[in-house]
């Protein structure tokens, strides 16, 4: 007995791998384009309402549609099927390098998000069911770190090739590379291990269906996560007040940006092990890691924005980590990939309506910004107090 659940820690740690491995690609692939197509938009005739339209539209979109996708892939039962169309509309990117009317890379940038919110919470639930036998927190943090990776690298390949004097179709074309080991990885993920849902059997400890409902503990979780990212300012936004206020050189942002990935990376390892030892209480490192971001984030000073960018890197890997393993806690086996959709669109609809109230108190006064993001995040406390209440009611 002893030695078949170690060969499914075996075979769990390294479908874990192959599933990094597929983000990590994936990631090198997209958030190389996400780096240029604004600009790349501009020089096929595109205005910044244009430019605005797509990503707005596209981040919209990869969002919200995760709530159908989750639904369907819980009800359909085909979660591999969800995962590769995902991930197969990926190819849209190296696409890019043969349009040359912005309507037509438009559209494809879009196609990119809607196979993001196609593919998310089937591949997820498919995750969760492998992080059973190697500990939740750390095959989440295994992922999470791999993918970081991938967004480290997508970017500067664009940045190299404007270096050696390329353009922006030779980027997108050398992108075809990346695709393509997403899918090749992804099918040797597929055979490794079809059914990766015999690896996480139902136990007297799995959270109660509730007639088919997801239980109230897991509505309590996405509050608290809905507070708490809603005052996180996002890069963008920071960004914007390093060049604004020239406390960053220009040519520093991206690499303040690499640097945050880089800690996001190693803090989704850290974050992945201390959930596994002392569970949803970890949890609380999200507020209080929070707050002093707008403190030292928009600050004028350039050694308090090296930190603040430390933080706000180290906020994410806790988010992109434990967020998602605690679903796979907190849910169902047979709902879980519904609940993956409404947590991720509920995450990204606090991320859009944070942003944009931090982007019009900015206007204001920072003063203001600071107040919301502190004030967002004292609010999720009282949250996290109740889900634990719940889950300690629910035991008994």
């Amino acid at each position: 007995m002893q030695s078949g659940n170690k060969n499914n820690r075996c075979l769990a740690l390294q479908f874990i791998i192959l599933l990094g491995l597929v983000s990590l690609f994936g990631d090198i692939t997209y958030e190389g384009a996400r780096s240029v197509t604004g600009p790349f938009l501009s020089t096929l005739g595109a205005g910044a309402a244009v430019v605005g339209l797509v990503a707005g539209l596209g981040e919209f979109l990869g969002y919200v549609l995760r709530l159908i996708s989750g639904y369907m892939a819980d009800r359909t039962g085909r979660y591999w099927v969800f995962v590769f169309i995902g991930y197969g509309l990926i190819l849209s990117i190296p696409l890019l390098a043969l349009s040359d009317y912005w309507e037509v890379a438009a559209v494809l940038i879009v196609l990119e998000r809607l196979g993001k919110a196609i593919r998310t919470p089937a591949r997820d639930t498919i995750l969760s069911y492998s992080t059973k036998e190697v500990g939740r927190g750390w095959g989440f943090g295994i992922h999470e770190a791999l993918d970081q990776i991938g967004a480290f690298i997508g970017p500067l390949i664009f940045s190299a090739v404007f270096f050696l004097r390329g353009g922006y179709r030779t980027g997108f074309t050398i992108l075809w590379l990346p695709a393509l080991l997403t899918l090749v990885i992804l099918a040797m993920a597929r055979q490794k291990l079809p059914s990766p849902e015999v690896i996480e059997r139902p136990s007297k400890t799995s959270p109660p269906g509730e007639g088919g409902k997801l239980p109230k503990s897991f509505w309590l979780y996405t509050l608290f996560a809905f507070l708490s990212v809603a005052g996180f300012a996002n890069f963008q936004v920071i960004s914007y007040h390093f060049k604004f206020r020239s406390v960053v050189p220009d040519v520093q942002i991206p690499l303040f940006y690499a640097m945050a990935m880089g800690v996001d990376a190693l803090v989704a390892l850290a974050i992945g092990k201390t959930y596994d030892k002392i569970g949803l209480f970890s949890l609380i490192a999200l507020p209080l890691l929070s707050v002093p971001i707008p403190f030292l984030g928009f600050s004028g000073s350039y050694g308090l924005a090296v930190a603040g960018v430390v933080f706000w890197g180290a906020v994410m890997g806790i988010q992109e980590t434990i967020m998602r393993a605690a679903i796979a806690d907190l849910t169902p086996m047979e709902r879980r990939g519904f609940a993956y959709g409404v947590f991720n669109t509920a995450y990204g609809a606090s991320w859009f309506l944070g942003s944009l109230l931090i982007g019009i108190l900015y206007e204001i006064s920072i003063g203001y910004v600071i107040l919301f993001a502190v004030a967002m995040q004292v609010l999720a406390v009282p949250a996290l107090f109740l889900l634990g209440r719940s889950l300690s009611a629910g035991r008994r």
